[in-house]
């Protein structure tokens, strides 16, 4: 058996690489060896969310797998044949639920498979996109892409208790290139959430924000929702979509300092077709596509390089990157393999 062999540390060396090569394992049913997982790291080593993805992959693919365990450096996945699934799993705690579902989505429906899961965990936690960034920016794009997915919040889960519950809906799905290259609106939408935290410091907050928006003539609609969680916490996230972008900018409220850590520049300064951190989530199904897929981002992330590498050597895409004025036009040529 012939193993696809991936450096863990390659790129910015935390868990997207694990994420994406655990995917495109199971799209082209490729074994593959992953070694000095998450290096780099203060702690190295697979954490919680990463063996959630791997444990329900293993029960959708009937996966062999070792070196599964909290804090292991190297792990082995062998995908086997894939079924129709009703699954529920709880991460433990805050564990990042929509990094998972980062993982499930395009596997599920790029393989023509209906996955039905229910889990629990975190939905708005730190380093990863908050659960209205994956309901409305990158659901928005998965469907652009032909990719049918439902998603219900059932409930938030912030850090550290999380506690939150989230029911998904993955159908058979035939999967598409794009092209996503230019803002052409002054439409922005603000989502607040919230829980045990004071009602009026939050509004304020979201004020200030909305004020900033338009004094550069933005038309903002907010949207500001008080949730019942087990833990305190709050997250906003704001989008800009038209016909021919998709840019969304999101922050955990930061309890310590008692503001959201948002950089607003990102989604007011930005006039091309996506945000950095979307960027990255759209080389996996662009690379499996029949045609080209092209996008413009002002920056190119360390997550994207890593992608774009875990994706080439797994479907033999071909992408390229290309300077221009605020950014970076990106190409990816997918390799649409009719035995997946």
């Amino acid at each position: 058996m012939e193993f696809v062999k991936i450096d863990g540390s390659f790129g910015e060396g935390g868990g997207q690489i694990v994420r994406t090569a655990l995917t495109l394992s199971c799209i082209t049913r490729k074994p593959i060896t992953l070694e000095k997982i998450r290096q780099k790291r203060k702690k190295p080593g697979l954490k919680p969310q990463h063996l959630t993805a791997i444990k329900i992959l293993q029960k959708i693919f009937n996966a062999k797998v070792e070196g599964d365990k909290i804090g292991s450096t190297s792990f082995k996945f062998i995908p086997g044949s894939i079924r129709d699934i009703n699954i529920r799993e709880d991460v433990g705690t805050a564990g990042s639920i929509s990094l998972i579902l980062q993982v499930l989505i395009p596997i599920s429906s790029i393989c023509q498979k209906k996955v039905e899961l229910f889990i629990k965990g975190g939905t708005d936690v730190l380093w990863s996109p908050t659960m209205d960034y994956t309901r409305y920016v990158l659901k928005e794009v998965y469907a652009r892409m032909g990719i049918n997915v439902s998603m219900e919040l059932i409930k938030r889960g912030y850090y550290p208790k999380g506690g939150g519950e989230v029911k998904l809906e993955i159908f058979p799905s035939q999967i598409k290139s794009i092209s996503l290259v230019k803002r052409n609106t002054k439409k922005i939408k603000l989502f607040c959430s919230f829980s045990k935290l004071p009602e009026h410091m939050i509004q304020e907050k979201c004020k200030k924000i909305e004020s900033e928006l338009i004094e550069k003539k933005f038309d903002v609609e907010s949207i500001i929702k008080k949730e019942d969680t087990n833990d305190s916490g709050a997250s906003i996230l704001i989008t800009s979509i038209d016909d021919n972008s998709v840019i969304g900018v999101d922050s955990i409220y930061d309890k310590k300092i008692n503001e959201f850590d948002l950089d607003l520049d990102k989604i007011i300064e930005n006039e091309l077709g996506i945000d950095e951190n979307l960027a990255d989530m759209l080389v996996l199904p662009a690379s499996l596509t029949n045609d080209m897929t092209v996008f413009t981002v002002s920056k190119i992330s360390r997550h994207l390089e890593t992608n774009l590498y875990v994706a080439s050597k797994f479907t033999k895409c071909k992408y390229g990157i290309g300077k221009i004025q605020g950014g970076f036009e990106v190409r990816i040529e997918g390799v649409l393999d009719a035995s997946i």
